[in-house]
Order: structure tokens, then sequence, then C-alpha cells
């Protein structure tokens, strides 16, 4: 039974450093969360309501969920995934997480919504089974195209290293194994990366789909280039360790070159890269998709980073933000009206921050 008790559930954003996007073609990348989370408040009520931004939405029947374009699809998706229209609860929420710009916002709603809503109904997993699940999420029930560091960045939080090999084909749950997930938190100090987004929004899965249509015809040249970005990625690895700056560098470089002859960037992307790299980045690569959306810029010594910003900021970057390795999703429970009316702040300030920019 759902329990009485109200919950407030986060999840953090994240950025590709670099293996994007072979985390979609069973390869490797490393990962790092963001400051900037999703937030999600779930507590009793006589009838399911969403509500965001000062709009509200009522669940009265399974045909409510239906999906309309509209701010609350998300809800609607993970409730319907859950197969719960009936569960009386009210559910809250705002993201910080700038929307469409390759840092997996969705994913981070997900991630919250699903999170909370399991904790409300007393249903517990671990978290591969969690951010398993969440992809089925954003794969089926959003249909939004994307790689499986999106769903387990969210779940996991985190600097991460991660391996999703036979994990190509999108097989329903429980019919392929589990991403492997190693956590390079404890052994990077140094976290020199800038992240700008281009102010252009977009949704992943126009940017991927047709080098995923042509990776399943049996494409050569992209079979190739995405076993070769996943070979950067493990290569990353020790460049990183190792604060190896002009490696690691080398290597992003190499990895958005393979994604940009794919088609994968856009004029946006590439204008901010080569502003980066001018301004005195070592290397600059897409942060997720492109088409617009994010980049990530190297950018090891506090003068090069303070180079760089500024001159992301003359070429446009609608916002700069920064890669953190924060935790990953969290679950509250909110004892009391004192702790309900705390978690309310919370998301008016996320809501304001998410404003702002």
């Amino acid at each position: 039974m759902p329990s009485p008790q109200a919950f407030l559930c986060t999840a953090p954003g994240r950025a590709g450093i670099i293996g994007n996007p072979t985390d979609m073609y069973g390869g490797t990348v490393i990962s790092c969360s963001t400051a900037e989370r999703a937030a999600v408040l779930v507590e009793p009520s006589d009838r399911m309501t969403f509500e965001v931004a000062g709009r509200r939405c009522t669940i009265r029947t399974p045909r409510d969920l239906a999906l309309d374009g509209s701010t609350f699809d998300v809800a609607k998706a993970v409730v319907d995934f859950l197969d719960i229209p009936d569960v009386a609860c009210r559910i809250r929420w705002a993201c910080d997480v700038p929307f469409a710009a390759g840092l997996s916002s969705s994913s981070a709603m997900i991630v919250a919504l699903m999170n909370g809503l399991l904790a409300f109904l007393g249903r517990s997993y671990h978290p591969f089974q969690l951010a398993e699940m969440a992809r089925c999420v954003d794969l089926h029930y959003m249909g939004i195209l994307c790689g499986y560091q999106d769903s387990y960045m969210c779940t996991f939080g985190g600097l991460n290293y991660m391996d999703f090999r036979d994990k190509e084909f999108y097989r329903s749950i429980g019919e392929e194994p589990y991403g492997t997930v190693e956590s390079l938190t404890p052994c990077v100090k140094t976290m020199p990366f800038v992240l700008a987004h281009t102010g252009v929004q977009r949704i992943s899965g126009t940017v991927h789909k047709p080098i995923r249509e042509r990776w399943l015809e049996g494409d050569a040249e992209v079979r190739q280039g995405y076993l070769r970005i996943a070979y950067l990625a493990r290569v990353g690895k020790r460049a990183l360790l190792a604060e190896d700056w002009d490696l690691l560098a080398e290597l992003m470089t190499e990895n958005h070159e393979i994604q940009r002859d794919f088609g994968g960037s856009g004029p946006e992307n590439e204008r901010l890269i080569e502003a980066a790299l001018e301004g005195g980045a070592l290397g600059a690569k897409l942060a997720g998709a492109g088409g617009g959306g994010t980049i990530i810029a190297l950018c090891p010594e506090p003068e090069r980073r303070r180079r760089t910003i500024t001159a992301l900021k003359r070429a446009g970057a609608s916002r700069i933000l920064f890669p953190e390795p924060r935790e990953g999703v969290t679950v509250t429970p909110l004892k009391d009206a004192a702790a309900i009316r705390a978690a309310e702040e919370k998301l008016a300030l996320r809501a304001r921050a998410a404003d702002i920019h």
C-alpha cells in the first residue's frame, strides 16, 4: 500500500567527458554529474495530480496518461511505466538542469520521479535495476533515443567510467547485462572542465537517429568510428587519473572529430568549440548530442579557464556550468509539515534558478 508519508527525491544531470555516444553502441564512456538537479516532491492526496510551474494536471483514468507534448509528459510516462494511475498522491517538481541541452534533464526528471514514487509505494530496487527502468521509460515511453549513460549517471551520480558492452540492441529489461559502473570520484582530485550551453534546445534523438540507422545497417565507417571512440574513453581513464591533460585533450579532440564527421555536431557547437580552443582550452567536444546543446572544454590552469570562459561568453554561450562529482539519486522521507515546507522551498529555489537562465 502507498505510504502516508511524503518524500523529496532529487537526481543530477550529467556531462559526457569522453566516449559519448558509444554508450548507445555497447561502448565505453567517462561521465560526470552536475550540480544542477531535478527535484520531486511526492505526498499523499485524494487523487493523483501533477503540479509544475503553476500548472496542474489531474489523472482520473489511464487515458489521461496519453502523452500530448505538455510539461506533464515525463510524469505521465513514469506513472504509465509503473502502472499506478490510481495511486492517490500529489507530485510537484522543478529542475534546474538546462532543458534539451545534452545534460540529461529528461533522465534526471525520470529518475527523480520514479524513485520518489517507488519510495511512496514502499518498493525497493537496487541502483542497476533503477537505472535500467529509467532507461526504459526514456526510450520506450518518452520515445527519446539516447544512450545508457544518462539514466545510469542520474542514478549513480559522481564521476564514473562506464562500460555498456552487449547493450547495443536495446533489448527488454532482464534480457541484457547491466552496465559496468566504476567510480573514479575518489581517485580524481581535479576537475578542470567548463561546460558551455549553446542556448539551442534540441531533442537528442533527432541527432542520433540518422547515425543510429547507419550503424544498424552495418555502415563500416560508423561501426569502426564508434569502436575507436570507445577505445579513446579507455585510454582517457588513464589520462584522467594521471592528470595527463595534454593526452586527454588529444583524445577529446579526436572523439569530437569522429562524431562531427558523422553529422553529430552542429554550427552552434562548432562555434563554441572553436571559441574555447582559441580562448586557451586544450581540448573541447560535445558534452552530449549535438545540433545545439552543450560543449565541454578542458582547461587545467585557472588563467586558461578564465580566458576560455570569456571567449565562450563572447561567442554567444547562454550559460556556463561546471561538471561536479555530486551524489546520485537521493530519497528523503518528510515526516512532518515543517519538513514538507522545507522541501517546497527547495523546489522553489530550483525553479527560480531555472528561470534565471
